[in-house]
């Protein structure tokens, strides 16, 4: 009787077996254990920014025209750019397709290709009815901002495909270990892009590293344009040229990363 008890009770060593096998597999993951250590100073410093520029520009906020939830639609632009992409790629690994894909005649460039149209497809449905209740609920009509709206869009797309292709590689050549950094490398960015706060917010040596970041030049373009009144054109531009360059990066690390794969035999195991 005390055996059958036993038997259906709790049993520590089972559930140390399994604290065991879960510990393992964090420690055995970079991208988890970064995951854990990031995200709380991620949000201590995104919001200590923006608490420090409020607190010592009150008074901004009464001219800001919008530019709040302008830089909330065009975050999200940026954010829905990219997992667009690489969640078409991770439904691949998911479906463990990617090795069938790979040995067909499909190039890996035209592969690239196709998951940056899905990304133009899934950003549309989401932001298209955002934009509409900007516009019912709180008067903001981001079309309003006519052609240079075109030019955030495009850096900012531009700036999501070159993330996405870089951590598609990333989860091909380290499996679905990987797979967190699909939806948090962004995130990274957002307090060095100055979304929600000027640039001359951050620490001056700070501020070298956020010019290194295309979004930063959209943001601060976005607030000149909405505050000011004026399109700069520079930004965009410089904003274009780091785009190419960081696009032409990530498609050579995704191929680096390709042959990699295959040279160590992981694609057909591309699991944990």
């Amino acid at each position: 009787m005390s055996g059958m008890s036993l038997h259906r009770g709790i049993s520590p060593h089972r559930i140390g077996a399994m604290i065991l096998r879960y510990w393992y597999l964090l420690m055995s993951s970079w991208p988890r254990l970064l995951e854990l250590l990031y995200w709380p100073a991620l949000q201590v410093i995104t919001w200590g920014f923006v608490q420090y520029y409020i607190a010592q520009n009150a008074s901004f906020f009464a001219h800001a025209g919008g530019t709040l939830i302008g830089a909330v639609i065009l975050w999200d632009i940026l954010f829905r750019g990219q997992l667009g992409f690489s969640i078409s790629f991770v439904e691949e690994v998911w479906a463990r397709n990617l090795a069938n894909l790979m040995m067909s005649p499909l190039k890996p460039v035209e592969f690239l290709l196709s998951l940056t149209v899905m990304s133009l497809l899934r950003l549309a449905i989401g932001i298209i009815p955002m934009t509409l209740l900007a516009l019912v609920l709180f008067h903001f009509n981001i079309y309003a901002l006519g052609l240079p709206l075109i030019a955030f869009f495009w850096n900012l797309i531009f700036t999501s495909w070159a993330v996405g292709v870089f951590v598609s590689g990333l989860v091909l050549r380290n499996g679905l270990g990987a797979e967190s950094i699909v939806w948090t490398l962004m995130f990274a960015i957002m307090p060095l892009a100055c979304i929600y706060y000027p640039i001359s917010v951050l620490p001056v040596w700070l501020q070298y590293v956020a010019w290194v970041l295309p979004p930063t030049y959209v943001f601060e373009g976005m607030r000149a344009l909405l505050i000011e009144h004026t399109f700069r054109t520079d930004l965009m531009l410089i904003a274009l040229a780091i785009n190419l360059i960081l696009l032409c990066a990530s498609f050579g690390a995704f191929l680096a990363l390709l042959r990699s794969t295959k040279k160590h035999g992981s694609l057909l195991t591309s699991g944990e």
